[in-house]
């Protein structure tokens, strides 16, 4: 069972861990262990996810997120196969729990006229800066 908060768990069943050989440093043991992990979630029929949540986490642009919606994380930051089991199930959690935050929708406004002028005006000194550096008198008088 991952914990994801105190309301919401996804069972182990929903997931699916798959052992490969990692890459990088390990010595002797780097070609004969599977430490690296694989852990693959569907998240599109997922029946733990509330809808809106599981909307949300299709939603986003993630490119660990497939197209049948399944969310695929590879952990292989530790030897230990162990210790990348639980960090790629630390990194599930932590997707979904940035998923449940509802962003507040952005309500429109329009610049003060203050704000206007402060933009014009720092336009208007930094064209004159330039306009100062093209004309130089080279003749030397």
């Amino acid at each position: 069972m991952l914990e994801i908060d105190d309301r919401l768990s996804i069972p182990d069943d929903e997931l699916v861990e798959r052992f490969v050989r990692a890459s990088g440093p390990g010595g002797q043991n780097v070609n004969k262990v599977a430490s690296a992990v694989e852990l693959r979630f569907d998240v599109a029929r997922s029946p733990s996810l509330p809808e809106p949540l599981r909307a949300r986490l299709l939603a986003r642009r993630d490119r660990r997120l497939t197209d049948e919606g399944v969310l695929v994380i590879q952990a292989n930051r530790f030897r230990d196969q162990a210790k990348n089991r639980d960090d790629a199930r630390a990194r599930l959690a932590e997707v979904v729990r940035a998923a449940q935050h509802v962003a507040k929708k952005r309500v429109a406004t329009k610049p003060t006229r203050a704000s206007k002028e402060r933009r014009i005006g720092a336009k208007k000194q930094r064209a004159s800066i330039k306009q100062g550096r093209g004309t130089r008198d080279w003749s030397g008088d």
